[in-house]
């Protein structure tokens, strides 16, 4: 896909604020006015949760606006479509990171970025039946993206432990982020709000950890990290891979095995990974301090090793494979906002 132009040149009054929506989005195979509206009511994913979504960060760095790991979390969507017969899509992710890098360029953002692609079932093709079925109903693929500011340190969060629990592997594919699954994480969220906390932590069937409402969990006990294990009721998350990647080959151990509340109680120290939070320091559990209430020396090293991972050059981490910059390109005016032809399609 040829790179086109983008807005980082335009005019301060047409650029998007740094927190806001970008002015473009992607929908099924057009940019359009982000603002367009364009999905019929009777959109098959609304109705039944019938679809996937990643969230990618671009980091804004001395580099330029570099886009993090888009690779994994596009194969990963592709596996999740799968699963939902979701085939009406580009079917490679570097298509997709094409679509991606066109979109950052027309959206130009001034710092950090939160890409949202979502791939879902869209309409009723002749003959299919009404009800709930993936077979006989369309596809669609969309994209927005949006300011997301990031720190270079830990966020410092207070969690309460669910009673809400993570949904088995054998009623609902935790490995993708499938829609509809996010409703589970919803309640626990607004449980833990409700009642003064930040976030939630939920366990699975066998009351082990599974995971905190989108994030994985870590424990620190002895200098030694230990995590729920990918096999589990979890998703296990593409910032957990490279948490876990840069602490081994920083001499850091590792373990993957369950973790009971105790285990959390207890611990030195407890921390989140997860793309939008990137690494978050637990310091509270349910009116339990954890450790010593405050940001641990690990949860602080991990947070710095993840911020380097993410703002330098690929090279500079052993990762180039993991960063991708964006270049600009010259400006585009606003588009408009009349919805295209075909929102049925």
């Amino acid at each position: 896909m040829t790179a086109g132009p983008s807005l980082l040149d335009a005019a301060p009054q047409q650029r998007p604020t740094q927190l806001g929506l970008g002015p473009w989005a992607y929908d099924r195979g057009e940019f359009v006015a982000a603002t367009a509206p364009r999905l019929p009511l009777s959109t098959q994913g609304l109705h039944y949760g019938t679809a996937v979504f990643e969230g990618i960060r671009a980091y804004r760095s001395e580099h330029g606006l570099q886009l993090f790991r888009a690779r994994e979390h596009y194969e990963r969507l592709l596996r999740g479509c799968r699963i939902l017969r979701i085939t009406g899509i580009p079917s490679t992710a570097q298509e997709l990171i094409d679509i991606t890098v066109e979109l950052l360029r027309r959206n130009a953002h001034e710092g950090d970025v939160y890409v949202r692609p979502v791939a879902h079932k869209l309409s009723l093709l002749p003959g299919t039946p009404p009800g709930v079925s993936l077979a006989g109903v369309s596809d669609a693929l969309s994209l927005t993206t949006f300011g997301y500011p990031t720190s270079s340190g830990a966020a410092e969060v207070r969690c309460a432990l669910s009673a809400w629990r993570r949904p088995s592997s054998d009623a609902l594919p935790v490995q993708a982020k499938t829609a509809g699954g996010y409703v589970t994480s919803a309640l626990a969220c607004d449980e833990a709000r409700a009642a003064g906390y930040d976030d939630a932590i939920l366990l699975d069937r066998w009351g082990n950890v599974a995971e905190a409402s989108t994030a994985n969990v870590f424990v620190v006990r002895d200098g030694v990290l230990v995590t729920p294990p990918a096999s589990g009721d979890l998703l296990p998350g593409i910032t957990r891979d490279t948490v876990i990647t840069l602490c081994r080959e920083t001499g850091t151990t590792v373990l993957e095995r369950t973790l009971s509340p105790a285990d959390l109680y207890t611990a030195d120290e407890v921390f989140l990974t997860s793309t939008g939070k990137g690494v978050a320091s637990v310091v509270e559990l349910s009116g339990r301090a954890i450790g010593s209430g405050t940001t641990g020396p690990v949860a602080a090293r991990v947070a710095a090793l993840y911020h380097t991972a993410t703002t330098a050059r690929g090279g500079d981490v052993g990762h180039p494979e993991w960063l991708l910059t964006v270049t600009p390109s010259e400006p585009l005016p606003h588009p408009s906002s009349t919805p295209s032809e075909g929102t049925n399609r």
